[in-house]
């Protein structure tokens, strides 16, 4: 056993994923409020899994890029574990809460969609391939489609790191050529299918995570030369850039190029000059963001179906201090199961397959780092 050092800490990053979670939650109980103004950039709030999807693939690189291209201490079935120990437990649980909300709220006589309960996708859902094309409907709770995508570019890690390797000393080429395919890529796609590829879910999904993983995958290439410098000029600048193209409902892969240097910029940040995104407090609703993203559904459901009932607004449109209140459940429950559900369950899970071998230690060690982005200072191996 020797020690081993780990990357270091990303923490701007991890505060980042709970922006783009908010920016998913913005989007999907804006509906609900009882006001006729609705922003333009709370209509793009989708390309907050655009965010997430890059992020994935930069920090998947930036743990285990080294590894993987030279051979020399990656596990495929190591990391595969890890990464089920990592969304799994909470999708299962997740996937139950909402088949228990959709029966028990058609026992009460509540509205829900038709498609909520469409047992033909259940399959699909437990073999996190429902986002491949192979779901019937876009059942259940919905927003667990991109965590398919997500298994689908762990599944093909490999490849883009192989890719990724190759292209190590030209990161600049590297990062043109993944703009550049990612651009014709979503062009295509809109020309063939009639619709944005960044607006595909159940049917399209596992192909959605592409351009921006491979993109995430080559703007680490940047960072793993030397960190940008003025990084905190450059994720003011492409920040600015998301938002004016979500403002403007500019074409949305733009969206998706100043998300990727939004990302490059923070992550040439120091920990104690990143302000507020290297704060207690947006750490520790990025980690817990996971859990946010995945029961915003279901509290939402739950949530708005028994506020309009208890204030008589039969078309589901709450008064704003009202869905405020409904809002300031998902983080509630969210932290409930982190601390619940994902965190004991991913811990069980690597201890699991260092009792049986099934994954290298140094793998399992860092089940928890890529999404969460915090890592210890070194781990033992």
């Amino acid at each position: 056993m020797t020690p081993v050092q780990t990357p270091p800490d990303l923490r701007a990053l991890t505060t980042l994923r709970f922006l783009a979670a908010l920016w998913v939650v913005l989007f999907a109980a804006w509906p609900h409020l009882d006001v006729d103004l609705v922003p333009v950039a709370v209509t793009k709030g989708y390309l907050g899994v655009e965010v997430f999807f890059v992020l994935s693939g930069f920090i998947l690189s930036h743990v285990y890029l080294e590894a993987a291209g030279r051979g020399a201490g990656f596990s495929y079935r190591g990391f595969l574990w890890a990464r089920i120990a990592r969304v799994f437990p909470l999708h299962l649980v997740t996937l139950a809460g909402m088949i228990a909300l959709g029966v028990g709220a058609t026992v009460a006589g509540l509205t829900v969609s038709e498609s909520l309960l469409d047992w033909r996708s259940l399959p699909a859902h437990l073999s996190l391939t429902h986002a491949w094309g192979l779901a019937s409907s876009a059942a259940f709770n919905h927003p667990s489609w991109s965590i398919s995508a997500e298994w689908f570019a762990y599944l093909g890690f490999p490849v883009f790191a192989f890719a990724a390797w190759k292209m190590r000393e030209r990161p600049a080429l590297a990062t043109a050529i993944a703009a550049a395919a990612a651009l014709a890529l979503y062009a295509g796609f809109e020309r063939a299918a009639g619709f944005s590829l960044t607006e595909a879910t159940f049917r399209w999904g596992a192909l959605r995570i592409v351009p921006c993983f491979a993109l995430g995958c080559a703007l680490y290439l940047i960072h793993r030369r030397a960190p940008v410098r003025h990084g905190g000029l450059i994720a003011l600048a492409c920040g600015a850039g998301v938002i004016a193209c979500a403002s403007l409902a500019l074409w949305d892969p733009l969206a998706v190029l100043f998300a990727g240097g939004l990302i490059l910029g923070l992550g040439g940040l120091d920990n104690d000059r990143a302000g507020v995104f290297a704060s207690k407090a947006g750490v520790y609703l990025g980690e817990i963001s996971y859990s946010i993203y995945m029961v915003c559904a279901p509290v939402l459901l739950l949530g708005v179906n028994v506020a309009a009932r208890l204030t008589g607004a039969d078309d589901k449109r709450l008064h704003v201090i009202v869905w405020l209140g409904v809002i300031a459940l998902i983080p509630i429950a969210a932290a409930v199961t982190y601390h619940l559900v994902e965190r004991p369950a991913r811990k069980a899970l690597r201890g699991l397959a260092a009792r049986n071998g099934s994954a290298s230690h140094a793998a399992v060690a860092q089940a928890n780092s890529p999404e969460r982005v915090l890592q210890p200072s070194k781990t033992i191996v």
